[in-house]
């Protein structure tokens, strides 16, 4: 009898496809994921621990780079410079000012939270190219202030920073970071998928189609826009404070122009207006960047050719072909008793 209904079953596309969508869908993909990164610290080495938290810090970047990108459908390219600015913004608190790290992490958040807000508003008037070539010259701005503004940012040396201490808990703080960043990039990806699900993802959607018709049908531009901004300075504050507590080093060259295009590589291979799409482009280019660590020219010559080859054959990014090839893998932009 059992047998006659598993020939049933097998035979039944629905069933098929609901069995499929069990095994191989997101849910069951991020559960597995996510026991992978509780289980690191115990099953690797220091190293796989650091690398394991930097594609942490980089899960909350593209989240929130993608929010601004893909939902909002905002071209712009200020998230590298945002994420220097929380991280200098952590560590000179820290270094000159004698806050602990956590006061410091949540008043950088709230300061580069603020600082996107204030981007937002020239922002406004430009689209396209030129709103992504004015994001870019910021970045660059950004840049050539921390490396000459010595007498706040202490040049182009940097500065470093004592450890975090996590004596309190038991823990080293290379363990403390990391088991700290994996608690909020939870939290920030089921903040991400509320407003996605929410009025207010679904405005940006209205957004990035089309303006005109958005403000047809009452949508507040002008305000969506702002707020799509102000969250995703959110995620770069977050990521920055994170950034700084994991390395206890600053130095310019971290926020340089490839910052600006390794946030967008992570976004575009992973997939335009996909929180999975985001957590998958920042986990497959950490691995790549630390797998060619050393090598450069090699590195550069990765993800260009990473960029193009998705551009190519998946041109909506390694989200898109998962859900078409596989169920379970589409993202709604409303609720239906999924938590992910």
């Amino acid at each position: 009898m059992a047998s006659i209904s598993h020939r049933v079953q097998a035979r039944d596309p629905v069933a098929k496809r609901k069995w499929t969508e069990i095994l191989f869908g997101r849910q069951t993909v991020f559960m597995l994921g996510l026991v992978v990164f509780a289980l690191l610290p115990i099953i690797g080495n220091p190293y796989h621990v650091y690398v394991g938290n930097l594609a942490l810090i980089y899960v909350l970047l593209a989240v929130g780079l993608n929010i601004l990108l893909g939902f909002a459908g905002q071209l712009a390219f200020a998230g590298g410079a945002l994420f220097g600015i929380a991280t200098y913004a952590t560590g000179l608190l820290r270094l000159d000012l004698g806050v602990p790290f956590w006061l410091a992490m949540p008043m950088a958040t709230v300061f580069t939270a603020a600082f996107g807000l204030l981007i937002a508003l020239p922002a406004l008037r430009l689209k396209s190219l030129y709103l992504a070539l004015a994001t870019v010259a910021f970045a660059q701005f950004t840049l050539w202030v921390f490396l000459h503004w010595d007498a706040v940012t202490h040049g182009s040396a940097g500065f470093v920073m004592d450890p975090i201490d996590f004596s309190a808990i038991g823990v080293s703080t290379s363990i403390g970071i990391y088991y700290l960043s994996l608690l909020l990039v939870i939290a920030f990806v089921f903040i991400a998928y509320g407003i996605m699900r929410s009025r207010v993802g679904r405005a940006f959607v209205a957004v990035r189609e089309s303006e005109v018709a958005a403000g047809s049908i009452g949508v507040d531009i002008i305000r969506y826009k702002i707020i799509a901004y102000g969250v995703s300075a959110l995620y770069a504050g977050v990521a920055g404070g994170l950034f700084a507590g994991l390395l206890n080093v600053v130095v310019p060259e971290s926020f340089n122009l490839f910052q600006v295009v390794l946030q967008f590589g992570m976004v575009v291979v992973g997939g335009i207006g996909s929180v999975a799409g985001s957590i998958i482009g920042a986990v497959l280019l950490v691995l790549l960047q630390e797998g060619l660590r050393g090598l450069q020219e090699v590195q550069e010559i990765g993800l260009g050719l990473l960029l193009l080859l998705t551009l190519r054959f998946f041109p909506g990014g390694i989200a898109q072909a998962l859900r078409t090839w596989v169920p379970g893998w589409y993202e709604p932009h409303h609720r239906q008793g999924r938590i992910l």
